[in-house]
């Protein structure tokens, strides 16, 4: 059984729709470029972009969207024609986006992330979701490039008997990369019908069950990193749990399989036993007793997890959590004066950081977007 979470009656309802649109007012004052791009900061990496910062406005757009509101069309398709800047053409024909590069696209090159390149692919996926015509099959189509990337990046080998490096410097492997791996690869079998999707599917999801999921709190892992990746690391953060949450919900959706949605439904409970907290109503970042603060993107994806469970099953207590969830990140992070959310931020508001980061303002406008379809 779900733990009952008492519905504090002295809160005036928010308006969700209300709030991700006064978020997005933020974006487009201090973050949105001329090109179509988005700045990483407005303060030490105002000047710079990063990949899945940028992907991620695209997913918030898309679920403004979906929540029926079709004039983020505009920014959505945009940024997506700008994010060719960032793709690796000089790769063989592999491709895969880089992590950084200028404002205007410029100077893209370095490092390669699984992680923001999976997460990519989900996003565009999500925009495709939305979309028609021909800009619904570039989504698809690059979508699909993401996911090929991934195979053909030789960061799959058998160091820790399996799992993708985080990047192409190779430091770590850890499940938010790996879950995220295994969610397109999901979805692109769905859509594609190709079994080499399918096949690297089943592979990572055996890595991840083998590896890095802890049978005693019922929770996921953090990483493996150390000499051959030998040193595995038991913190438990609430976004990779929550991207486990959905990883096992597309699993049991396309595939078949009602057992992964009972342990999509048993890891939603295991996070709701470990990390959350009862008293502030809100989702931890990670269970180090030292870390107190909570961050409104990573924090925030626990919301979209739960919004993802009652979608699936229905228990109205999933969307409890995710609900004040997104309140308590409001009152920890949520700058009333310019609409903008701090980087990190203590339960109740105190300890904020002075970044204005541009993935937590996606993250926000998109959880508020979702959850703007039922409350």
């Amino acid at each position: 059984m779900l733990p009952v979470i008492p519905i504090d009656t002295t809160v005036k309802k928010a308006d969700y729709q209300k709030l991700a649109r006064e978020t997005h007012g933020f974006i487009t004052s201090n973050l949105l470029t001329q090109y179509g791009s988005y700045r990483a900061n407005t303060t030490s990496k105002s000047n710079i972009v990063y990949e899945w910062y940028v992907t991620s406005q695209i997913y918030a757009d898309a679920a403004m969207i979906a929540a029926g509101d079709s004039t983020y069309f505009t920014y959505m398709d945009k940024t997506f024609s700008w994010m060719d800047n960032m793709w690796d053409r000089s790769n063989n024909g592999n491709g895969g986006y880089f992590a950084a590069c200028n404002l205007d696209g410029t100077g893209a090159g370095g490092d390669k992330y699984i992680d923001d390149n999976a997460l990519t692919g989900m996003v565009y996926l999500s925009a495709y979701d939305v979309s028609s015509g021909a800009t619904k099959q570039a989504y698809l189509n690059r979508a699909k490039a993401c996911g090929d990337w991934l195979i053909k990046s030789g960061l799959w080998d058998n160091v820790a008997e399996g799992g993708f490096w985080w990047s192409t410097q190779k430091t770590q492997k850890p499940t938010q990369s790996n879950g995220l791996c295994l969610q397109l690869f999901l979805r692109l079998y769905e859509l594609t019908g190709e079994s080499v999707y399918k096949n690297w599917a089943l592979q990572v999801d055996t890595w991840l069950t083998s590896k890095m999921y802890d049978s005693q709190s019922g929770l996921f892992n953090w990483m493996y990193d150390g000499p051959n990746a030998s040193v595995l690391h038991t913190e438990k953060f609430t976004y990779d749990n929550a991207i486990m949450v959905e990883a096992y919900l597309l699993y049991s959706k396309i595939l078949g399989n009602s057992n992964y949605l009972e342990k999509a439904q048993a890891l939603g409970r295991a996070m709701n036993l470990t990390l959350w907290n009862p008293a502030a109503k809100a989702y931890i970042f990670l269970t180090d007793p030292a870390q107190s603060r909570v961050n409104p993107a990573w924090c925030g994806w626990g919301s979209q997890a739960m919004i993802k469970l009652y979608e699936a099953d229905k228990n109205p207590a999933w969307l409890t959590y995710a609900q004040q969830n997104i309140d308590g990140l409001n009152i920890a992070c949520r700058n009333t004066s310019n609409n903008g959310y701090h980087f990190f931020a203590s339960f109740g508001g105190g300890n904020r950081s002075p970044e204005f980061e541009g993935v937590d303002q996606a993250w926000m406008q998109r959880v508020q977007a979702l959850m703007s379809k039922y409350k």
